[in-house]
């Protein structure tokens, strides 16, 4: 029996799985989950009455410091509603006030920065790109996906279709029609043009940005950032040690090491 022959042909059959393996990496992606995810929200927030509400999809913006990248705008005269979109699945873990927030998918857990923290670096820009007032600006923050909160969450953080409701609740006018106008005017007039250039400076600018995050030094009990602090007083006045930054809520602290000193 010819070997080569054999092989050839097992060869000539695995071919035809090359696309379908392709196309599941492509399906697991966190790139395709995150399209996906903005495009189910897209199809939400396209419900809201197109008389009251103007929905501006993908909006990267210059920061001083690089870019930074929107989800969705809604831009009404009840105000800007800055929505974030997660796609995940497991229980999710978290508070306003933590600075990561956990994912847990049977007895695996990662961590992830906390969406809210997250957008407020865009309501904060929209603010002082657009100078208006911050009580106009609105952050909501929508998981989709086969995920469950396992702690009690803010109000603006909502399951998918919870986000049109959060929005509607908002019925005192803080624009008027020709402001608004004005708004949506000054966004596309503002927003970074799409394309590749633009996707990978600001992915870029990310990627360094969790890379310094990486190296900084987190609490290993609540993940906040652990600082320098000295002792003030005893035998080790002085001496120098690593604390956590949320003292006196989080009282975590670590030797300091040669290398830190």
């Amino acid at each position: 029996m010819d070997i080569l022959a054999l092989l050839a042909g097992g060869l000539a059959k695995a071919w035809y799985f090359v696309p379908l393996i392709i196309i599941l990496c492509v399906f697991k992606s966190p790139w395709f989950k995150g399209l996906a995810g903005e495009f189910v929200i897209n199809r939400l927030l396209s419900q809201l009455p197109s008389s009251d509400y103007t929905l501006v999809k993908d909006v990267t913006l210059p920061t001083e410091s690089g870019t930074t990248q929107i989800d969705h705008l809604v831009i009404s005269v009840y105000g800007l509603f800055v929505v974030e979109t997660k796609n995940m699945k497991g229980w999710i873990f978290g508070s306003k006030t933590q600075k990561q927030w956990t994912q847990k998918i049977y007895r695996h857990s990662t961590r992830f920065q906390n969406p809210l923290h997250q957008n407020y670096k865009h309501t904060k820009t929209l603010e002082s790109l657009l100078a208006i007032a911050p009580n106009t600006l609105h952050s909501v923050v929508v998981f989709i996906g086969d995920s469950k909160f396992k702690t009690v969450m803010p109000d603006n953080v909502t399951y998918a279709r919870g986000c049109v409701a959060y929005i509607k609740q908002f019925t005192q006018p803080v624009f008027s029609i020709a402001e608004c106008h004005d708004i949506i005017a000054s966004i596309n007039e503002l927003k970074l043009k799409k394309g590749v250039v633009t996707n990978f400076n600001h992915r870029h600018y990310v990627k360094d940005l969790l890379a310094n995050k990486a190296n900084a030094k987190t609490c290993s009990r609540c993940g906040s950032a652990m600082v320098i602090r000295k002792t003030k007083r005893g035998v080790n006045k002085g001496a120098q040690f690593w604390g956590c930054s949320t003292f006196p809520k989080c009282r975590s602290v670590e030797t300091l090491s040669e290398s830190d000193a």
